[in-house]
């Protein structure tokens, strides 16, 4: 047998699969750089190739077929890469609060992967400063980072405040969460810099990355803005007649993630259901205005083994987000009590509850629940605002057991602190709440909300019990994958190393059905990547 070649089994023509022999094809189709060439020699003995190109024959064998190397960065849309200059399909997702830190950031950036800064719920100086660092590590050109935007639907001046910030520093990549329309603010980002090339072509100066959950959601970002809110930005001075027209001519954003089930807000689509959806959706749109170039969908929601990064990649994503399993990153910007939390989870192990930012309307976000009892004292107070008419409603024995579980304080002193607060970032809830009781005490209880998500980033142990983190499924998924490999333990789980076995195990679970799509037998083992270190 020539070098390269190894026999694995006899086999009969009579019989229906060759007896290929397991370890040989599982070590074949896990070593994804080289390619796998299937031949046969003359007495019905199979062989595997892995080395260089093989021609018809190989002394007495003859090649049957062949299966190229595959290449983690070939996972997705070679045109993400290009757009962003970035060498892996694969985005660290913008966990809020700075929990998607500028250290993973960074690290992601030296790595030439690419993430978002999770700046929502940071002041404008902490944002700045962020950026700063960022920009000292990773250079004032880089492509392959950004930053976050949240809608903020009880002050969209916040939201005018921090696109104002992100177009001063140049940032020219942004991560949209949490739209349910267009405002003024997010298509001024996207539309800022908008010029025509010496040969006619659009180019984009600042990329936005909407991320939804929903059709109609979807429908906004993947259409051209609206003429009416483009000609008042116009004629506010903040666009040029030039950006306006030549944003009616393409999307909003080239690159839309498909949120399915994730931490934090969540409508817990399955992706399964979600991404065909929104897929059909792009190409309807995408005829419809005669687009020059297809809209990038990104998969995120669910992502934390290499089986749903590959079945992502396998749907038509061009890229994956990937954020709750960061969380437990040695980056992240949660304590290591909080990440130590995480790492103990199983997948049932998450719930939803209240959220703080739309807690009147009934929103809900996906958390943990194993280790904290944030969800059930929050539903406690949805519970109890849907009952009581004010705080002097709530029955005697209910409000002492908030006060002693919850607050630590009486109801009367925390609406004292939370009136303060408010009377310096948003006084009309004051003077809200001071005519209407009832929106007095939702104000009150948004206070233990809100509060709740700082204590696992700070680290405050007393308040374990209350910590809100917000997380989906796929974290207790991803500690069941890397149960008793280096990846388990807390010190080895960095961004990069987390983001490059999703990356190669995705490759390999590819690589496998391609295989099997060829009509081998290919062994369950196949499906199966144990994390190791990657370069």
């Amino acid at each position: 047998m020539s070098q390269g070649l190894t026999n694995i089994g006899g086999w009969s023509p009579t019989e229906s699969h060759p007896a290929f022999n397991a370890t040989e094809l599982v070590s074949a189709i896990q070593r994804v750089r080289e390619p796998i060439h299937i031949v046969q020699n003359g007495q019905g003995f199979l062989g595997l190739g892995l080395q260089g190109n093989l021609s018809t024959t190989v002394g007495d064998y003859s090649l049957l077929a062949s299966l190229p190397a595959l290449y983690p960065e070939w996972l997705g849309d070679r045109a993400f890469l290009e757009a962003h200059g970035t060498r892996f399909p694969y985005v660290a997702g913008e966990m809020a609060r700075g929990i998607a830190s500028t250290q993973m950031v960074i690290a992601m950036g030296k790595a030439n992967m690419m993430a978002f800064y999770g700046t929502a719920g940071l002041s404008l100086d902490v944002i700045d400063a962020g950026i700063t660092e960022i920009e000292s590590h990773l250079g004032t050109n880089c492509t392959f980072w950004g930053t976050n935007l949240i809608h903020d639907m009880n002050d969209p001046e916040i939201e005018g405040a921090v696109v104002n910030l992100f177009l001063k520093r140049n940032v020219t990549r942004v991560s949209a969460s949490a739209f349910m329309s267009l405002t003024p603010h997010v298509v001024r980002y996207a539309c800022h810099g908008l010029h025509q090339s010496a040969d006619g072509q659009i180019q984009r100066k600042n990329y936005l990355f909407a991320k939804i959950s929903r059709p109609e959601v979807a429908t906004h970002f993947m259409s051209p803005p609206p003429k009416n809110m483009l000609d008042d930005l116009v004629n506010n001075g903040q666009l040029t007649r030039q950006e306006a027209d030549l944003a009616l001519q393409m999307p909003l954003s080239d690159d839309v993630t498909v949120e399915s089930d994730s931490g934090g807000h969540t409508d817990n689509r399955p992706l399964l259901s979600l991404f065909p959806t929104i897929r059909e959706l792009r190409d309807k749109l995408t005829a419809q205005y005669n687009y020059s170039h297809n809209i990038r969908l990104g998969a995120a929601g669910g992502l934390g083994t290499p089986d749903a990064v590959a079945s992502a990649f396998a749907l038509g994503a061009s890229y994956v987000l990937v954020a709750s399993v960061n969380q437990a990153a040695v980056e992240s910007g949660l304590s290591e009590d909080g990440r130590n939390m995480l790492m103990k989870i199983e997948m049932a192990d998450v719930a939803m509850a209240p959220c703080a930012d739309m807690f009147e309307l009934g929103v809900k976000v996906q958390v943990i629940k194993r280790g904290s009892m944030f969800a059930n004292r929050a539903s406690q107070l949805y519970e109890v605002y849907n009952s009581c008419k004010g705080l002097d409603d709530i029955p005697p024995a209910k409000k002492a057991m908030l006060e002693k579980q919850l607050f630590k304080s009486t109801l009367e002193a925390t609406w004292e602190n939370t009136r303060a607060f408010f009377m310096q970032h948003s006084p009309k809830e004051v003077e809200r709440a001071e005519k209407d009781p009832k929106h007095l005490m939702a104000l009150v209880f948004r206070w233990y909300l809100g509060k709740s998500s700082h204590w696992p980033i700070s680290g405050e142990s007393e308040r374990r019990l209350d910590y809100q983190i917000w997380c989906g499924p796929a974290m207790g998924a991803f500690n069941t994958w890397v149960a008793g490999s280096f990846l388990e333990a807390p010190e080895n789980r960095t961004v990069v190393q987390i983001a490059k076995n999703l990356l190669e195990g995705a490759a390999i679970v590819t690589r496998a059905q391609q295989l099997r799509s060829y009509g081998l037998p290919v062994p369950a083992s196949a499906f199966h990547f144990t994390p190791r270190v990657l370069n």
